[in-house]
């Protein structure tokens, strides 16, 4: 899916206030931290609380495992002042149910509210439909957390229902607001945020 451009670790994508880099294992204890938070973990359908720790050793090789091989591409968001510093993540994969590529993200509570995530998202958008070719990227929003559903608005994705969905890690199901944001859409640059970005 992804090319090999973004295939090696140190690839990072650059925005006015952002690097977004490659997970590392040093970024467990800032993950169990800010996304163990229970106010960040149930704005999200995946996240469990309380995060067993032990479990994120595993996500960041996945990570980075689908990273290398193109499968997916999920990048750490630190701030440009302190760029060994998590803040939150995001990333772009594919999921068995779902024959679209989907992206997903969280950014930890002490960031809320400056526009870091939307700044993120928009910048992979970007890495998608012009580094990987991408067609169509979907995502969701649960419909309790208007700020994610702004987030994906600001970044050009149209919304196209409401869906409940089983969601094991929240223990039942959940409903969620879909998204969808095709090619052509985004090279109509219709979206509220798009900042400028380089590739490293």
């Amino acid at each position: 899916m992804f090319p090999d451009l973004t295939r090696d670790d140190v690839f990072r994508i650059e925005t006015r206030r952002l690097w977004l880099r490659w997970p590392r294992a040093k970024d467990g204890e800032a993950i169990v931290r800010l996304a163990g938070e229970r106010a960040v973990a149930e704005m999200t359908a995946q996240i469990p609380h309380p995060i067993v720790p032990e479990a994120i050793d595993a996500f960041v090789l996945d990570a980075r495992r689908a990273n290398s091989a193109g499968a997916g591409l999920t990048l750490a968001l630190s701030l440009r002042s302190s760029p060994m510093h998590l803040v939150g993540l995001v990333g772009i994969v594919r999921r068995d149910e779902e024959p679209c590529a989907h992206l997903g993200y969280w950014l930890g509570r002490p960031h809320w509210g400056a526009g870091l995530m939307s700044e993120a998202v928009a910048a992979m958008i970007d890495a998608y439909f012009a580094y990987a070719g991408g067609t169509v990227l979907v995502s969701s929003a649960r419909v309790v957390n208007p700020a994610s559903r702004r987030v994906l608005e600001k970044g050009g994705f149209v919304r196209t229902g409401t869906e409940t969905h089983a969601f094991p890690a929240r223990g039942g199901d959940l409903e969620v607001d879909a998204f969808r944001l095709d090619r052509a859409r985004w090279l109509d640059g219709e979206r509220a945020c798009a900042p400028a970005l380089s590739a490293a």
